[in-house]
């Protein structure tokens, strides 16, 4: 089993997924605080239950000519953070650096899918015909059981890398 952990970066808390690459089943998952999450990629945390990928991928910022402000540079500033806590730290991997645009077409074949448009699509993909978006409930969770918010954009670049890393298509 092959592990990669997946990263949605912020400008103060982090979406984060570490899943299965043969089977996109997600292993572990939260939306941390920057500072804790880098401590955990260092190993300064004492987790029993975190559990390194053998690679990273980190979702990257791009430009399409409007104007950012303060909380863009400062999620690029972690950006960097994360990708050197992997390069100094682990013998493998360096992460890769993936944008936005290519999950969004490899999900629904098109740049301009809204989030809603992803998160339908992996449900459709994982948990075809569950309720609750294929979360379950607390006595029978599903596929997606406890994701939120920035997971679901974790997760969807975790399954992007996972299927290229496969040569697979979604």
């Amino acid at each position: 089993m092959t592990r990669l952990l997946a990263i949605d970066p912020g400008n103060t808390e982090s979406g984060w997924v570490l899943i299965d690459t043969k089977t996109c089943r997600p292993l572990r998952f939260g939306k941390t605080e920057n500072t804790h999450l880098r401590a955990l990629l260092m190993g300064d945390v004492d987790d029993e239950e975190w559990i390194a990928g053998e690679r990273v991928v980190i979702e990257m910022v791009a430009s399409y000519g409007m104007a950012v402000g303060a909380d863009v540079f400062e999620t690029c500033v972690w950006i960097g953070r994360f990708i050197e806590t992997t390069r100094d730290l682990w013998e493998q991997p360096v992460a890769d650096l993936v944008k936005r645009q290519p999950v969004k077409l490899h999900h629904c074949g098109t740049s301009k899918a809204k989030d809603s448009n992803i998160r339908q699509a992996l449900v459709d993909r994982f948990a075809p015909g569950q309720p609750n978006h294929g979360k379950g409930t607390k006595t029978a969770p599903g596929w997606f059981h406890g994701f939120r918010a920035d997971i679901w954009q974790a997760y969807a670049l975790a399954v992007y890398a996972a299927d290229e890393l496969e040569g697979r298509s979604a």
